[in-house]
């Protein structure tokens, strides 16, 4: 029973996480009523949701603002430009869903799928952005590539990013819950994907790096021994 109670595992290591959760939605909403610090915002929350995945979160309000301060102005350019595109596409359907002009169905076909394209790389901007340092450019582009290269898994990502709203539909007096926990349950459960992603990555960088070294290492003999 006592072990059910301790501090490292079981229910108070559950309510400890869970407390931690909480916090940093409080935070993560707070930051994002700007509207213009919501990419700060979300990739502050995703440095603490990675490092809580790999159980090294530390102090949630020093490590959130630490990143927050880190990364505001990649994040939000990024932010600004996503934003940018994403209402673009908004004006495009209404366009052509309102203006009275016969477009081809493959057009509203093929926006779709573009939207779609863009929504599964914008799943994977902010946690690239929290986990790697890198150009904007290469952000956007690793992005692309890892949202496509793990289908599956974005799949998924993406199912999750919609249950709170579903929750909400079906479950209205989920509202308490939803703001409470909704942004950061969300964001902790896709960083489980994310890490199997992030970490597949980097073991291989490990590996190339590795063979790059005995490489090296087999070079510097042969001129030793020559």
């Amino acid at each position: 029973m006592g072990k059910i109670f301790d501090t490292e595992g079981g229910v108070m290591s559950f309510l400890g996480k869970m407390a931690d959760l909480l916090w940093l939605n409080i935070l993560t909403l707070l930051c994002c009523i700007p509207i213009v610090t919501i990419g700060a915002s979300t990739t502050a929350m995703y440095t603490m949701t990675l490092k809580m995945v790999n159980k090294e979160e530390g102090y949630i309000t020093k490590g959130f603002f630490t990143a927050f301060k880190k990364n505001f102005k990649q994040a939000t350019i990024i932010w600004m430009i996503t934003l940018v595109v994403f209402i673009l596409f908004y004006v495009d359907y209404r366009i052509i869903l309102y203006s009275g002009i016969k477009f081809p169905k493959v057009l509203m076909i093929l926006l779709t799928a573009m939207l779609i394209l863009m929504y599964a790389t914008y799943m994977y901007i902010f946690p690239v952005l929290a986990r790697y340092e890198n150009s904007t450019k290469n952000v956007l582009k690793n992005s692309f590539i890892l949202s496509i290269s793990n289908l599956p898994k974005t799949v998924l990502i993406i199912i999750m990013q919609f249950i709170p709203i579903v929750v909400l539909y079906y479950i209205p007096m989920s509202v308490p819950v939803i703001l409470l926990f909704g942004l950061t349950a969300v964001a902790y459960v896709s960083s489980l994907l994310f890490m199997t992603i992030f970490k597949k990555i980097e073991e291989k960088w490990a590996e190339e790096a590795e063979s790059q070294d005995i490489e090296e290492h087999q070079v510097d003999e042969h001129q030793i021994d020559s």
